[in-house]
């Protein structure tokens, strides 16, 4: 009975059978039974496929890479796309080649040391104050977005540098203030780079399935929520654990000034800052964000010009990334084209028709709803693409705003870390500090709560004045 009970006493391949019969019998379960009123053939197949992903996704069953052909594949064999063409819709959309370019432009930053000296001079302006030390963290989360847009590898570059100024500092691993650093790293970086069209997956999935953004209006609606969850967050981070930052007896300089620039850090620097124009000035030229991200990935590729060499590209640029998103983006569709995602919503708008004249307590329930789904995912582009489009089509019949409910959907799902496996670069940041998952968990779920309170009384009244009212 212990061995039931406790599935870490289970042999890992037996743990690894149960994920892939769980994910088959509620594929083989959805499939097989009636279709219910309203649902097309199709949509059935459709719904049973997207069954089988999230369950891998959120298992890890397979790699999460392995887990969207998967059921692209099956899609194409179950009848739930047309055709093979219509299986790689994903593979077709500008913003998947959007996230190969800011992720090429995150390599160049890193290769040529730039990354590494914008985390330095921050730091170094700390002059041994904890506070202050902590306060410039919050802030580079935001700042090196732009140079660094992946919240993982800025954190991976983050990590050894504040490591360094810990050590120098005397303060041990598992003291309070080494905690409250490394567990804001890995559950507070994340915000900085969602406020940006370029910040890596979870922008990227879910301006494809809402809709074509520019960056300025990415920036625009998303600045908000994303940084005033960062500095809230921040704040109530530095009061759990206060009373590690009473340090005494700090160096005043705890790392080596850096040495001069060299013409690597010059070249990607000037890349940056042309794609970043390119991207500023959206309004003007009218180029899809894809456009300067490729234009920087050109540019980063081509000798005597550029930073990295074709086989460094290869072998460093994360391409499970463009997998996930590709196929993310074509199961989404399928829900969408087969009216799975119509029957979905429709049948969550029936429960929710009676309080159509309360849309705020529509909203908030709809939250609850994707806080329950984010926990159990966290494979976030999974999440995104089971969510938004029936959080889309859900608020049509009740008369709210889809797009709305979409930036919701995306706020609530990406502003908390609820364990320890929320992303390769977490775990190792919350091992390294000894941070533990009800550590983790704690903080996830005040988050939450800090997340949907600050979506009601800030984000939802500045949405209205920027032209996108929760009710139409």
């Amino acid at each position: 009975m212990e061995l039931i009970l406790n599935p870490g006493l289970l042999h890992p391949h037996w743990r690894v059978g149960a994920k892939f019969g769980v994910a088959l019998a509620l594929f083989l379960g959805i499939l097989l039974l009636p279709a219910p009123d309203g649902l097309t053939v199709a949509g059935q197949r459709a719904l049973a496929v997207i069954a089988l992903a999230v369950t891998l996704w959120a298992t890890e069953a397979l790699p999460v890479s392995v887990t969207g052909i998967v059921g692209v594949v099956l899609l194409v064999l179950l009848g739930a796309a047309p055709d093979i063409g219509a299986g790689l819709y994903g593979f077709s959309q500008p913003v998947v080649y959007f996230l190969v370019g800011i992720l090429t432009l995150g390599l160049a930053v890193r290769h040529s040391g730039l990354a590494e000296r914008l985390a330095l001079l921050l730091i170094r302006g700390a002059t041994g104050n904890p506070r202050l030390l902590y306060a410039q963290m919050l802030l580079s989360f935001a700042l090196l977005t732009f140079a660094l847009p992946s919240a993982s590898t800025r954190g991976a570059i983050l990590v050894h540098v504040y490591e360094q100024v810990l050590e120098r500092w005397n303060v041990d691993r598992g003291h309070r203030y080494y905690k409250a650093l490394m567990l804001a790293l890995g559950s507070l970086n994340r915000l900085g780079s969602t406020a940006l069209l370029a910040g890596g997956i979870t922008p990227v999935v879910a301006s494809g399935l809402m809709g074509d953004f520019s960056w300025t209006q990415w920036f625009v609606l998303m600045s908000v929520p994303f940084y005033a969850n960062l500095a809230v967050g921040g704040t109530i981070m530095y009061f759990l654990y206060r009373s590690g930052f009473k340090l005494t007896g700090i160096p005043a300089t705890a790392l080596p000034p850096p040495g001069g620039m060299q013409p690597a850090e010059y070249r990607a620097g000037a890349i940056v800052l042309l794609t970043a124009l390119l991207w500023f000035t959206d309004f003007a030229h009218g180029l899809h964000p894809a456009v300067p991200a490729l234009i920087a990935l050109c540019l980063i590729l081509t000798p005597r010009i550029g930073i990295l060499g074709w086989q460094q590209f290869e072998r460093d640029l994360g391409w499970s990334n463009f997998f996930v998103i590709a196929t993310s983006l074509s199961l989404a569709n399928a829900l969408a084209t087969t009216g799975a995602a119509a029957w979905f919503s429709e049948t969550l708008v029936g429960g929710a028709a009676r309080f159509q004249d309360q849309p705020l307590l529509v909203l908030l329930a709809l939250c609850a709803c994707f806080a329950a789904v984010r926990m159990v995912m966290p494979n976030i582009a999974g999440y995104l693409a089971l969510v938004i489009p029936v959080a889309m089509a859900s608020a049509v019949p009740l008369g709210l705003n889809p797009l709305v409910c979409g930036m919701a959907a995306v706020v609530v799902g990406d502003s908390a870390v609820y364990y320890g496996a929320g992303g390769a670069s977490a775990v190792f940041i919350y091992q390294r500090a000894n941070v533990g998952n009800p550590e983790i968990l704690r903080f996830g779920l005040i988050m939450t709560g800090v997340v949907i309170i600050l979506l009601f009384a800030l984000v939802l009244p500045y949405w209205n004045l920027v032209g996108q009212p929760l009710v139409r």
